[in-house]
């Protein structure tokens, strides 16, 4: 799926991001450039320093993509791309 990012992805909100994936049994993959980093992993998610504007791939191995989709927009830091 691919989704566009609304805040900044810093400290607080990224720890609740990957609180928020962590519910979720799901393999749950970031992909940004030539990044790829679990959603589950707080230095990952830090590490691909998300911005307002940039485009992801989230990948979802498992079968609560639209579950998960829905989670990632409810928390307001992305919006999906149509």
């Amino acid at each position: 799926m691919e989704l566009n990012v609304q805040k900044p992805i810093f400290a607080e909100s990224a720890s609740n991001f990957v609180n928020k994936m962590s519910e979720f049994p799901d393999t749950i993959l970031v992909k940004k450039e030539q990044w790829v980093v679990d959603a589950k992993s707080l230095l990952g998610v830090l590490a691909v320093s998300l911005q307002p504007g940039q485009q992801v791939t989230v990948e979802v191995q498992g079968n609560n993509e639209e579950a998960i989709r829905q989670a990632l927009v409810d928390t307001g830091l992305f919006t999906s791309v149509s």
